[in-house]
């Protein structure tokens, strides 16, 4: 965990995750995270500041996590959040995608999501997206 604005804005900071298991195996994603004035009443905004071939994180850096939206509970903290990201990584969920296109993949075709995803963590293109090197 890193604040980036330094020890007067410790609202606003950045996790980096290193899954040690799964497709992204070996990978450092980072994530910034934006913690409201009424949180816990709120959940904090966060974008994937790595650019990742994710089903559950569009290219911009968004992320599909329930507990960021529709299941968020005041009860719920910063941890439960991280452990939620770290679990995307793990178990990848083609249901609920922002990239549609990585999700049918993972459906369709599990081994060319592995290739995909192991092309996109080492620096390439995955269609007409490039990626730059997280691993």
């Amino acid at each position: 965990m890193t604040f980036p604005n330094g020890k007067d804005d410790l609202m606003s900071f950045e996790v980096s995750i290193r899954p040690d298991e799964g497709y992204y195996l070996g990978g450092t994603f980072l994530f910034s995270f934006q913690v409201s004035p009424i949180y816990p009443h709120e959940a904090p905004k966060v974008k994937c500041k790595t650019k990742v071939y994710h089903p559950n994180i569009d290219l911009e850096g968004n992320v599909c996590l329930n507990i960021l939206r529709e299941d968020w509970k005041p009860v719920l903290n910063i941890n439960t959040i991280i452990y939620g990201l770290y679990h995307l990584f793990t178990e990848p969920n083609y249901e609920d995608p922002l990239n549609h296109d990585a999700a049918a993949v993972l459906r369709d075709n599990p081994k060319m999501f592995e290739s995909n995803v192991r092309r996109a963590m080492t620096g390439g293109y995955v269609g007409q997206s490039f990626f730059p090197r997280c691993i």
